[in-house]
């Protein structure tokens, strides 16, 4: 196997260093446009045209600029857009080997009224974009995302579900990994949850959705990768942004970032520092019904859960970028998160008889106090070799996580006429470390004829240190529960290349991938009185195969097909893989599974847009040893644990539109048809479950006026099957208003799920003489005021620079 990996690696690259033979003529166009009073223009629409044939179009950034880069050598012209201004247009542009760059410099615009004494800029990014490879959201687009946080902005991505408890799946498919600005995060579960909950919607640019990503990126996540890109400053001189938000439901909380950056000659520092107020509850409801083998009833159990959270999180990412030359660049970036949180539990359980008679109650406060902090450092490099793209870049990062966790939960039962019957005190004491060390290497190197080779390699080791300290307290006695005690470590590290080729034509576009993936993991369990040591090493390879095609139909590009097939691979997370108890409550606990597999899926998609406004996608994957939330219930305790539930299939159909049904009105819609089939070996005999749903997410933006935006929106999902899950209909309505104060500042209002819509429900299956059902409601209405400013003066740089090839590399910023 090894043989054939290396061999077929070998002829990629043979490949590679064939393409690099050849000449190159790759070409470049940007330029800054300006308005009537030499101040920059956001989101002005530009349009590059070759043989009156339309390539591309862009948007202006927050500093005026465009590009327009790897053009093909030819004549050109460009063209300019902007609400109150006539559009404007440049002669012929011509691009050769004499001249592979045209630097258009500053384009002024001038109105279309001398008499105009302010003209306020309405042109707005698209809410979704799409690319070969992606699928782009832009944040700001939407009113309703301000003051929010970044699970919010996810939930209301096309697509994309964020269930009751936070857990995010793309297309129907669950193991999405999160990036942030290209880089993993490396977390799951809670973790990642509480994490994207501290993160404000005001700190974002744009979401990247991958249901099928290329070779650059790692092969793991079934559902694909969601990149979080955060806000960038590009323009010269110290500019930033102040973000403020309010956030009041039945409890309050709040958002809110500062941004900065300063850029002077070689110098560029850039900083984001970001603070989270959390207030929340969740109120649940389950109920279990116990069988005899007859299926008469044995006996009932029905509690409520109330969980009330508080924490305060500090997010702080700074850097500097030097700039050695036009052609090198070194950076340094620092990451670090602090949160301190709390969750108090407040749990009633009634037991009765089979005649549903009281026979005793269960009171139980659960108390746990969370201390999580997290740091990286990223050292980055990156070197251009000339004006055509061709570049390597260099990172290396090293990211912790610790995590100490202290539980104290109380328990108090009593008989039926109240009276106490026992009481007893479980405490844990959860230290939890994590340490991940990552090096990355990636070359580009652009061809002639809109030919592109990229290449890199990757490795990553990580170690995990989990411990879990219980002791039970009871008739004034203090003893270790080694039931629940645990000692757990962990080591994997994975090694990584990749080969992708692309090429972007008039109509016809093309882009393939490889990449290849070595892991070796190591876990040890360490005993005590009552567990024995127990440890595994597993060690495999794997090839990930992508392909994307995208094919214009007419030379307007009006219809445009696309297709594109990968392979990708969903390993256990590390907290899944640690075989400890970790209680719920006194019925339920958690219990990871150190025999869980990698799932490996293959998926495939058809799509066509009209018009670059109305996408529609057929979708479909088959996963193998596919992982899923089990339940398994012994002497009438839960027990919740991850498993390799079989195989699973799931075909889905979506239309995503954005249509101007007025000058005043746009429709964003996104609906999506799915149907999974899950065939596995339960515990409770082999299961086969069928399952489909419908999700419809409608927006309406509206326009008042120049300075006054409104926006109307709702969300709906039917009831689903999944494995042992029925999951009821989830709907929900919003609305937002938004007023632009001046050209720098923002007030908005928006309130979510207006009529408390929102509440989850549902049954679970496949249990052993039990029958069990939930409802869970939390803090879903809620008012939200936010106030964004912008500040900053540019001042010019060194001329000679205006029209260099460095300007992308002292434009650019890693935030």
């Amino acid at each position: 196997m090894k043989l054939k990996i290396m061999a077929f690696l070998a002829i990629w690259i043979n490949i590679a260093f064939t393409f690099a033979q050849t000449p190159q003529s790759t070409a470049k166009i940007w330029g800054r446009v300006l308005d009537s009073e030499n101040k920059n223009i956001e989101y002005a629409t530009v349009a590059i045209v070759k043989d009156s044939i339309l390539m591309k179009t862009a948007f202006t950034e927050q500093d005026g600029l465009f590009s327009f880069d790897n053009l093909a050598f030819g004549k050109y012209v460009i063209k300019i857009s902007v609400v109150g201004y006539p559009v404007y247009q440049t002669d012929t542009l011509t691009l050769d080997a004499t001249h592979p760059e045209i630097n258009l410099a500053d384009i002024k615009l001038k109105s279309t009224s001398t008499h105009l004494k302010e003209v306020n800029i309405t042109a707005q990014k698209a809410f979704v974009e799409r690319k070969i490879d992606r699928t782009i959201v832009n944040v700001d687009a939407l009113i309703s995302n301000a003051g929010t946080t970044a699970l919010d902005v996810l939930s209301k991505s096309p697509g994309v579900n964020v269930d009751q408890n936070g857990a995010i799946s793309l297309k129907g498919k669950n193991g999405v990994s999160i990036f942030i600005d290209d880089k993993p995060t490396y977390l799951s579960g809670a973790d990642l949850e509480n994490y994207l909950r501290s993160l404000p919607s005001s700190s974002l640019d744009q979401i990247e959705l991958m249901t099928n990503p290329p070779a650059k990126y790692d092969a793991a996540g079934n559902a694909g990768i969601i990149n979080i890109k955060t806000k960038k400053t590009k323009i010269a001189g110290f500019n930033g942004g102040v973000n403020l938000s309010l956030n009041q439901g039945e409890l309050s909380r709040s958002n809110n970032s500062f941004n900065f950056n300063y850029r002077k000659d070689k110098i560029n520092v850039f900083g984001l520092f970001s603070y989270n107020l959390n207030n929340s509850f969740t109120d649940l409801d389950l109920n279990r019904k116990y069988k005899n083998d007859d299926g008469t009833a044995k006996y009932y159990f029905n509690q409520n859960s109330y969980f009330r959270r508080h924490g305060n999180t500090f997010n702080l990412k700074t850097g500097m970028d030097y700039y050695v030359s036009e052609k090198t660049t070194f950076g340094v970036v620092l990451t670090g998160m602090n949160r301190i949180s709390s969750q108090v539990n407040n749990n009633t359980s009634n037991l009765s008889n089979a005649s549903m008679q009281l026979d005793s109650v269960i009171r139980a406060e659960n108390i746990d106090n969370i201390k999580y902090q997290n740091g990286g450092v990223n050292l980055n490099y990156r070197h251009k070799f000339n004006q055509t793209g061709r570049e390597i870049t260099f990172d290396a990062d090293y990211l912790a996580y610790r995590n100490q966790t202290d539980q104290a939960y109380y328990n108090y039962s009593y008989f039926a006429d109240q009276v106490l019957k026992s009481q007893d005190i479980l405490t844990g004491n959860l230290p939890s470390n994590i340490d991940i060390y990552t090096a990355k290497l990636d070359y580009s190197h652009p061809l002639k004829n809109n030919w592109k080779i990229d290449a890199g390699a990757k490795t990553a080791y990580t170690t995990t240190d989990n411990t879990a300290d219980y002791r039970i307290i009871a008739n004034d006695k203090t003893s270790i529960d080694y039931e629940k005690s645990n000692h757990f470590l962990y080591q994997e590290n994975i090694n990584a290349a990749y080969l992708n080729v692309s090429r972007e034509g008039k109509r016809f576009s093309i882009q393939a991938g490889l990449r290849f993936e070595n892991t070796v993991s190591n876990g040890h369990q360490l005993g005590n009185l009552i567990k024995p040591d127990s440890s595994f090493k597993r060690t495999y390879n794997s090839l990930f195969p992508t392909v994307y095609f995208t094919y214009k139909l007419d030379t307007a590009g009006n219809h445009q097909l696309g297709l594109n097939y990968g392979r990708r691979i969903d390993r256990p997370y590390y907290q899944d893989l640690n075989p400890f108890f970790s209680p719920l409550d006194k019925f339920t606990y958690y219990v990871g599974n150190p025999f869980l597999k990698p799932s490996f899926t293959q998926s495939i998609e058809l799509s066509h847009t009209f018009k670059n406004k109305i996408t529609t996608t057929f979708g479909y994957s088959w996963v193998k040893d596919d992982v899923n939330e089990t339940i398994e219930i012994l002497n009438g305790t839960y027990y919740s644990r991850p498993a390799n539930v079989g195989k699973t299939t799931v075909a889905n159909v979506s239309v995503n539109a954005e249509i101007d049904l007025t000058k005043w009105l746009k429709l964003n819609a996104y609906a999506e048809f799915a149907r999974t089939l899950s065939k596995t070996d339960f515990y409770t005999g082999y299961l086969v479950t069928n399952g489909s749903y419908l999700r419809f997410n409608p927006n309406l933006q509206i326009k008042i006026s120049d300075t006054w935006n409104a926006e109307v929106n709702m969300r709906y999902q039917s009831k689903f099957s999944n494995v042992q899950f029925l999951l009821g209909s989830v709907h929900e309505f919003g609305a937002a208003v938004q007023k632009k104060l001046s050209a720098k500042s923002t007030l908005k209002l928006s309130a979510n799920d207006i009529f408390r819509d929102r509440i989850f429900n549902g049954v679970i299956n496949n249990l052993a003489n039990t029958e069990a059902n939930w409802r869970n409601r939390n803090d879903s209405r809620t008012v939200i005021i936010s106030y964004s400013y912008r500040f900053g003066k540019a001042f010019s740089t060194p001329s000679k620079h205006d029209s260099s090839g460095a300007d992308a590399e002292k434009n650019r910023v890693k935030n």
